[in-house]
């Protein structure tokens, strides 16, 4: 199974989905981490894809922008972050995946705990 992780320096999980950098793709085999790499995400501000005045994207430019930011991680079953919109989230559950918004800040340790299935999904981070 892979699990990714949003980052922008590759050890701690970004604050943000959608402001991220990259992804930290984690390769679990049989309970354990036999790898990871980093890949590229696109962002909100990508051209063309600039917020609204009150800072939300609408209908089908949000799916779009949604299905970009994910095409990246289509193999991994779940993401984790330290907070994301409802929309991205429920954009990777339609994809398919499981989403978790954590208060953990390393990405190693998050990724360790979902192993384990003691990773907390914290809905409070959404907005």
């Amino acid at each position: 199974m892979k699990i990714g992780v949003v980052t922008d320096d590759g050890q701690t999980i970004s604050a943000h989905f959608g402001r991220a950098q990259y992804y930290l793709v984690y390769d679990i085999v049989d309970g354990t981490v036999k790898g990871k790499e980093t890949r590229p995400k696109a962002s909100h501000h990508q051209p063309g894809m600039e917020p609204h005045a009150e800072g939300h994207h609408h209908g089908q430019a949000e799916a779009s922008l949604h299905a970009n930011m994910l095409s990246g991680v289509k193999d991994c079953e779940a993401l984790i972050a330290r907070g994301m919109g409802w929309g991205m989230y429920e954009a990777i559950k339609e994809a398919g995946m499981k989403p978790f918004l954590t208060d953990m800040v390393s990405a190693d340790q998050a990724v360790e705990a979902y192993i384990k299935g003691s990773l907390d999904d914290h809905a409070e981070r959404l907005h």
